[in-house]
Order: C-alpha cells, then structure tokens, then sequence
C-alpha cells in the first residue's frame, strides 16, 4: 500500500509541481522528521538494545556490510558516469547515495521477528545504523557533491542532521520510561504518521525536480536499467553476507539478523539526508528515485525470505515434537 502512496504522490507532483514548490510545504515536512525521530526514540526499550550488545561480530559484519561494501561496489561504476549525460550522473550519484545510507530501522526488526532471528540483535544494530549514518552519509556524499558544487559544506550538513536526528531520538529515549506507553499504544497510527511525512518530502522533492524538468530525457529504459542494477545489488550483497556468515559461523538466528539488516537502506534517512546535503532542492527527487525503487523492492523481496525462514522454522518444530 506505501509503495503505491509513493507512485501516486510522485503522480500529483508530475502534474501539480506548483503545489508543492514552496517553502510551506518543506518547512512542515521537516518539522515532520524530528517528530517521527522524537517517537522513534520513544519506541526505544534501553535494555532490549542492550541485549544485543554482546554479540560483536555480527555487529561489525552488519555495520561493515551497510558503511562500506555497499558504497565500495557502487564506487567503481563513477568512472563510466562521470562524463555521461546530467540525468544519467544524477541518477548514479543517487545510486551511490542509497549505497551510502544506513539501515532500516522498524522494518529489518519485523522482518527478523517474523523469520525467527535474533531480534535484540536487530534492533541492537538498527538503532546504532540509524545514528552512524548521521555522520557516515554525509562524509561519504562529501566525495562527491563537495567537488561538484551541488552539496552543502560537511559542518553544517552534520549540525543539521544531528538537529533533525539525533537530539529528537535521544529526547525520546530519555522520556521512554514515562511516555514509553504511548508510543505502544498508538503504535499503528505512529507508523501512519511517519509514512506521511515520507510521502511529503517525496512529493516536495519531486515537484522541484519537475517545475525544473530535471527529468526530462530519463526514458523508461534507463529506469528499467537502474531497476534491474538495484536487484543485483541487493542479491550481491545478499550473497557475500550470506558467505562471511557461513566462514565466520554464525548460528542461523545470527545469519538472518546479518542478511536482513545489512542489506537493507532507509527510506526515511534517505528523504530526509536529501533534503539537507543537497544544496539546490531541484536535485532531490533524481536523488532519492534509486532509494524508492531500492526500497519497494527490498519490501517485497525481504518479505517473501522473512516468511519462507519462519515457515522453516515452524516446519522444524512440528517434526520435533
């Protein structure tokens, strides 16, 4: 259902791009980040995230996975697009920018809930992915965008994302053990709230890039091409973790939390880290379209291995009893 929200605000911002140019819109969507941060760090139990301290190696290997293998096998692909058409260098430097992002948060813990991993370990990882990115992102963006004049300065990028980030998750997790009970409570409507401010930084950022027709001449072949490269990435990255868990022998609760959390970006650090790095707006619905597409397809794909490893699982419980 989110996914097709996505498709049909990006439909209203192609056809209404006026509508969502203004500085109105923008300011209440980034109002909207820090209160999705706020009740993310309301959401966090300290001691569950504790629990999952111990296990160090699977902590490297994700962090690892997520920091550096990503954006060191999307890197080498800069030399081909480096002189290629603008929409083409945009649509790689989003490519790398969703290499460079962290980990889902809410979504990698239900998936390894749902496939019977181990979950203190997820949400362990998903948490720390979460705040590392603030700083990583940024300093791996910096590579590029610095250079070209189309980013901001490192300094101020960090301010700002540790404003909009990381001081609304830590006001939230100081005031969990007081308010911890609302964001259970009204935990569905949360994650609805979240999702719409998703959905407005998407339409904010693609009316930009329309009104500017930053993608005029991006066919549907080149997007088919971007599409099909994000999926072998995905399953690239799948299968190397898949190996270091084996040679590092990890059990398979561990192997799971491994394969789910570091294969899988964050959408809404990517909304957000888009808005901030760039410093000319009309870039950003180029650079977070390889994010959305990454995204959809790591959903569905995620999903359908979560569900198959707990069925394995259950199958095995059945036969030992």
């Amino acid at each position: 259902m989110f996914v097709l929200c996505l498709l049909i605000v990006i439909g209203v911002a192609w056809f209404y791009p006026e509508m969502g140019s203004g500085a109105g819109l923008a300011a209440i969507a980034n109002w909207g980040v820090s209160v999705i941060f706020f009740f993310y760090g309301l959401r966090l139990n300290w001691v569950k995230i504790c629990e999952g301290l111990s296990n160090l190696r699977l902590h490297v290997v994700v962090h690892l996975a997520t920091f550096v293998l990503f954006p060191l096998l999307v890197l080498p692909f800069a030399w081909y697009f480096r002189n290629a058409e603008e929409n083409l260098r945009l649509l790689w430097l989003g490519t790398f920018f969703l290499a460079t992002l962290p980990s889902t948060v809410s979504s990698s813990v239900v998936m390894v809930n749902l496939a019977r991993g181990n979950v203190p370990a997820a949400i362990f990882d998903a948490s720390i992915s979460s705040l590392l990115g603030v700083f990583l992102t940024p300093l791996w963006m910096q590579v590029f965008v610095a250079s070209s004049g189309e980013g901001k300065s490192l300094g101020p990028v960090v301010v700002s994302l540790v404003l909009q980030v990381i001081v609304p998750v830590v006001l939230g997790i100081v005031l969990h053990r007081g308010l911890g009970w609302f964001s259970q409570r009204y935990d569905k409507t949360l994650r609805q709230f979240d999702q719409a401010v998703i959905l407005l930084i998407v339409y904010t950022s693609f009316c930009h890039s329309f009104s500017e027709k930053m993608f005029a001449g991006m066919s549907f072949h080149t997007l088919l091409v971007c599409t099909v490269g994000l999926v072998a990435l995905f399953f690239l990255v799948y299968g190397i973790l898949h190996v270091v868990c084996r040679l590092l022998k990890f059990s398979r609760e561990d192997t799971i939390t491994t394969l789910f959390c570091g294969s899988k970006k964050s959408l809404v650090h990517g909304t957000v880290m888009s808005q901030v790095i760039l410093a000319d707006p009309r870039l950003a619905g180029i650079l977070i379209l390889p994010t959305m597409i990454y995204h959809a397809m790591q959903l569905l794909v995620v999903s359908v291995i979560a569900r198959r490893k707990g069925g394995e699982v259950q199958r095995l419980d059945g036969a030992g009893r």
